[in-house]
């Protein structure tokens, strides 16, 4: 009996496919991104917080860190090194046949690129921020759990497309692994399916 070979190789995707699914995932995200900051900026700037549900609430902030208001200050670096994160997960994307990895890569392009949009255009515009340098201007936070830093869409979106491409990273191992299992098993099968060639062939002769 013949045995079927596995095969591990996944299905393939097409170029429009590919380039579809990560611009998708990044336009969307940064078009609710900034938005949502528009949103934000027009309600919220008389310093009014508007309590949603629970202990969320929203709550104008402006940050020239990176995410969650860590690194105050240094927005141009964090700005050239988030475009640089970027640039190497539009590289991975190159290879990747997954579209369920692409959408994360894309929804992690789209927070770093709404962070800095906000970085470019809005040089000296938040209060007591008269900064001038390049990319030196203040992301806009408004989502406050009073018990987490605040952060925006953007923010959000790096983080959730992150944990994304993890557990798809940790994921990808196991299903290596299986095919490799498959081939054992064939290779048993091999030596059995010859003895009892073999045992047939005697019987006859005999």
């Amino acid at each position: 009996m013949e045995s079927v070979p596995l095969t591990s190789h996944p299905p393939k995707i097409s170029a429009l496919q590919r380039w579809g699914a990560v611009g998708l995932a990044t336009l969307s995200v940064v078009a609710i991104d900034q938005l949502s900051k528009a949103w934000a900026l027009r309600r919220l700037s008389s310093a009014e917080v508007v309590d949603v549900v629970f202990s969320l609430r929203f709550n104008l902030a402006f940050n020239t860190g990176m995410a969650f208001s860590k690194g105050a200050g240094q927005g141009p670096l964090i700005g050239l090194v988030a475009l640089v994160v970027a640039g190497v997960l539009l590289f991975i994307a190159r290879k990747s046949t997954s579209i369920l990895q692409l959408v994360f890569i894309g929804i992690v392009v789209g927070g770093a690129v709404g962070n800095v949009i906000d970085r470019l255009s809005r040089v000296g515009e938040a209060p007591n921020l008269m900064g001038t340098e390049f990319m030196s201007g203040a992301v806009v936070d408004f989502i406050d759990l009073q018990w987490w830093p605040i952060f925006n869409v953007a923010d959000a979106a790096i983080v959730v497309g992150g944990i994304g491409l993890v557990l798809i990273g940790l994921r990808a191992p196991a299903e290596e692994d299986a095919p490799e299992h498959a081939s054992a098993g064939e290779a048993t099968d091999e030596p059995t399916d010859a003895a009892t060639d073999s045992a047939g062939a005697d019987s006859a002769d005999g």
